[in-house]
């Protein structure tokens, strides 16, 4: 039976984009989060949560359809998912559906790279915010740089404009001594709190708010107090630059997303240790500049006598790769490309400052925000591959789930993967050879969390077993494509 709507909880969703699992409340010792750690106190910390494919586009799909990319065919920028599915109920949907007013701000849906925001899923108009983002002109030397072109589709929009690659690349990162929301994801902070007052007038309105901050995103535009919070001497550098060792080809991974910013390399993959040390100086520097943007709205909510009745989910939308195996960015099925923070803060229900290694999945969240605001089980018309983690928010060592299931498309072939507590299975098929011979990779993380070697062809019990659980999910969708006439 539905609540009434004065007794309803609001929702807050904080999504962070290519934030990895590189926090304080998560053990990490460099890390500066205090707002996300004080968070992370107010409820249950999911120490074992990973995407459902490492690329931002199809993961906010994941998220906001509780549906797999493998059950989609949603896998690749430019494929919109109301042509897949135009009745789909997002999310979002969901939550108006049920009488809530829903709005977002910052990067929730995935705007740029020929995807676009899905109008349908909020009571008001999106508050939209840069993702690329520069302040100092040598940063872009007053030009269109190619990844801002992707963010602002200008080639969707603009015909005859230039191919993206022919155009100048920006920064990788600056440091100008500017006030925080002199980038967007202050902006979006600002406007979060902003909207914050205003519901706070109408107290029997429930609401569902989004809130998306950029920020630890390529470029590490950050104010400059930022990059000063960390010793550049102390950071961790990687510990293992090559590939897996017995990996297949397509597995693999060199440039990419990381190539598109100035002064990478674009000729070389081995990077010296100054510019590594840099880049890694500049993702914590981003993230420490995006925990406090999300403090300021935490701060506010906790003014405005809004925690008790406020369910808070903070996700990340993917790892990241930091050096390790010598690759950068996500587009992986490697560990750290996959495996994300997830903190579920639910009054009432949640245990608080406790963890769970209970092993979680984005399109969990659809079906727990539901089962924690009594919302009536979602159906999709979508497929609704997520279960509710409720019972493991009352119960942190129960187990409802022995695995996840994740997947990434590259070089003409799917990659889909069992994750259990020890080992990772990756099952990689041709998309355009069904008579193609099958690739396998096998991880064993209790004995070697680095993922040095493979060892599929050394331990064919544990496959067998993860490839029985494998069997289990039907065969990946192939990829959706809109037919144009």
């Amino acid at each position: 039976m539905a609540q009434p709507n004065e007794s309803r909880k609001n929702v807050i969703l904080f999504l962070v984009d290519d934030l990895k699992p590189n926090l304080g409340c998560y053990g990490d010792p460099v890390a500066i989060s205090p707002n996300i750690d004080k968070l992370a106190s107010r409820g249950v910390r999911f120490n074992k949560a990973y995407c459902n494919q490492a690329v931002c586009m199809a993961s906010r799909y994941n998220i906001m359809l509780g549906a797999r990319s493998t059950s989609t065919g949603l896998y690749h920028f430019g494929s919109e998912f109301r042509d897949a599915y135009p009745d789909a109920v997002t999310l979002p949907q969901h939550f108006m559906n049920a009488g809530y007013h829903a709005e977002s701000m910052g990067k929730v849906f995935h705007i740029g790279h020929g995807n676009t925001n899905d109008e349908a899923s909020w009571s008001v108009p999106h508050y939209k915010e840069k993702v690329i983002e520069y302040l100092v002109p040598e940063s872009t030397n007053r030009e269109l740089t190619r990844e801002e072109a992707y963010f602002e589709n200008t080639n969707l929009y603009y015909e005859d404009f230039p191919p993206n690659w022919k155009l100048p690349r920006g920064a990788a990162w600056e440091s100008p001594d500017v006030v925080d929301d002199a980038y967007a994801d202050g902006r979006v902070a600002r406007h979060a709190i902003d909207r914050l007052r205003e519901l706070k007038k109408e107290p029997e309105q429930p609401f569902f708010l989004a809130i998306g901050f950029a920020r630890p995103h390529l470029p590490f535009s950050a104010p400059k107090k930022y990059w000063d919070m960390y010793n550049p001497e102390e950071l961790p550098m990687p510990e293992y630059e090559k590939d897996p060792e017995g990996a297949p080809r397509y597995a693999t991974k060199r440039g990419g997303e990381i190539n598109q910013f100035k002064p990478i390399p674009s000729d070389q993959y081995v990077y010296a240790d100054s510019l590594i040390r840099k880049l890694i100086h500049g993702y914590y520097a981003s993230m420490s500049y995006m925990d406090a943007q999300l403090g300021r709205v935490m701060d506010e909510l906790e003014r405005l006598d809004m925690l008790e009745n406020t369910i808070i989910v903070l996700w990340g939308d993917h790892g990241w790769h930091l050096g390790d195996h010598g690759y950068w960015t996500k587009h992986t099925n490697y560990e750290q490309a996959n495996i994300i923070p997830m903190i579920m803060v639910a009054p009432g229900v949640a245990m608080p400052n406790t963890s769970t290694n209970q092993i979680a999945e984005t399109v969990d969240i659809y079906p727990t925000l539901s089962d924690l605001a009594g919302l009536d089980k979602p159906k999709g018309p979508q497929p609704i591959d997520g279960m509710s983690m409720v019972p493991v928010l009352k119960d942190t060592n129960k187990r409802i789930r022995d695995h996840a299931y994740h997947a990434f498309p590259k070089d003409g072939y799917l990659g889909r993967a069992i994750r259990t507590e020890q080992y990772r299975l990756v099952e990689w098929t041709s998309n355009n050879n069904s008579e193609a011979e099958k690739g396998y990779e096998l991880y064993d993380y209790l004995n070697d969390p680095l993922e040095t070697k493979n060892i599929y062809g050394e331990n064919k019990k544990v496959a067998a077993e993860l490839k029985a659980i494998l069997a289990t999910h039907p065969e990946g969708k192939r990829q959706f494509r809109k037919n144009k006439r």
